[in-house]
């Protein structure tokens, strides 16, 4: 397949190949001095060494920041942006999956802005205005789950509390994306599914989410049915090529279907995450049955509508609803995933619960949620 180029919300180039594109542009542009932010496993790894080759080739002086590891936090960020000003960087190339993605926008919005990262956190009150020019960024995803290549916003950990808080704004959005699902095929089958459940959360809470949205609606839709195709191959044949395309294209359209909003899902994973640094798509998986079937009674006709769009056959919205309910689980099984919070060892608690009914991501789920909720779907994820 070739390159080809979209324009929504940002400029992507996606098809094998697309992350050789990176030195042209960034010549184009007259930029000299591009750091590249990864994670430790892909710092030195082939295809950070090529990306490197090829810079140097076209004449620009890279330098590599290969301090993301586990789930992104401050420290890190602060690491980053003070190779940023050693380096005397003019741009950030970031390539990885959901961490180095997070923590290289958070990098570009720190460079220029005065303060500490969370003085600029979403929905503070007296939170610093974004209002200091942000270096050019090229997001390159080597895995398929949190689209936070195509995402505004960063999700960063207190180092000290753990606690996730979410740094927004239309400047953290990266100008341009090189999609290349070829750089997906190292990943291992159990990480293949986890954040492959990451992606299909984000479409169905956004599905689901509160509030008008015809168009995040109809990408939400088309992701799921992205994944219900695909999934399971890319986990079995990791080398398949149009399994892990169908992946990336599910990932990408999850992260923009959300600006919609998301829900009770990702709230217990961000609590579960920041408790047990359980991995986020992992939490997702483990939580999404329990969560679906609390929102059933909801959004009848929205659930069934995500049965029509995975392929359960039935006339009735009802049953509609609870096969893909039952799908779900049964994906879960077959690309090798864990059923229960068990599993990971996880126990519900006051600190689980404080985190998961502070989370901001259960505002648009589509039936309220208190306290007593949280505790019976902890109890039933187990």
């Amino acid at each position: 397949m070739a390159v080809v180029q979209f324009n929504y919300p940002t400029t992507i180039k996606f098809g094998a190949g697309a992350i050789k594109l990176a030195s042209e542009v960034l010549k184009q542009r007259g930029l000299k001095r591009p750091m590249v932010v990864t994670d430790r496993a892909l710092g030195n790894l082939p295809m950070i060494t090529d990306v490197i080759a090829s810079l140097s080739q076209v004449g620009l002086i890279p330098a590599v920041y290969a301090g993301v590891y586990g789930n992104p936090t401050e420290s890190q960020v602060k690491g980053g942006v003070n190779a940023y000003h050693e380096h005397g960087a003019d741009s950030l190339v970031i390539i990885g999956g959901g961490a180095p993605l997070d923590v290289g926008k958070a990098i570009a919005l720190m460079v220029n802005h005065p303060g500490h990262l969370f003085d600029y956190e979403d929905g503070k009150p007296d939170a610093r205005p974004v209002d200091q020019p942000v270096p050019f960024m090229i997001a390159v995803p080597t895995t398929s789950g949190t689209g936070s290549e195509v995402g505004r916003s960063s999700v960063v950990s207190d180092d000290t509390t753990h606690a996730k808080k979410i740094i927004f704004d239309p400047k953290l959005l990266p100008p341009l994306v090189l999609a290349d699902p070829e750089l997906t095929y190292g990943l291992p089958a159990a990480v293949t599914a986890a954040v492959g459940f990451d992606a299909l959360t984000h479409n169905i809470e956004a599905f689901l989410a509160k509030g008008y949205h015809p168009l995040a609606d109809g990408i939400a839709l088309e992701g799921v049915r992205l994944v219900s195709l695909h999934l399971a191959k890319a986990v079995r044949a990791p080398r398949d090529y149009e399994a892990r395309a169908g992946m990336q294209l599910a990932s990408l359209m999850g992260a923009i279907a959300f600006q919609k909003g998301l829900g009770v899902t990702h709230s217990c994973a961000h609590a579960l995450s920041t408790v047990y640094d359980t991995h986020h798509g992992l939490a997702n998986a483990l939580m999404l049955n329990a969560c679906m079937e609390f929102n059933l009674s909801a959004v009848p006709e929205r659930m069934a509508r995500l049965g029509q769009a995975v392929g359960v056959r039935s006339l009735d919205q009802d049953t509609l609803g609870k096969g893909f309910i039952s799908w779900l689980a049964a994906l879960k099984k077959e690309v090798g995933l864990p059923t229960g919070l068990a599993a990971i060892g996880a126990k519900t608690n006051d600190a689980l619960l404080d985190f998961a009914v502070a989370d901001p991501c259960h505002g648009s789920n589509p039936r309220p949620v208190t306290r007593s909720d949280f505790i019976n779907l902890f109890a039933q994820a187990q």
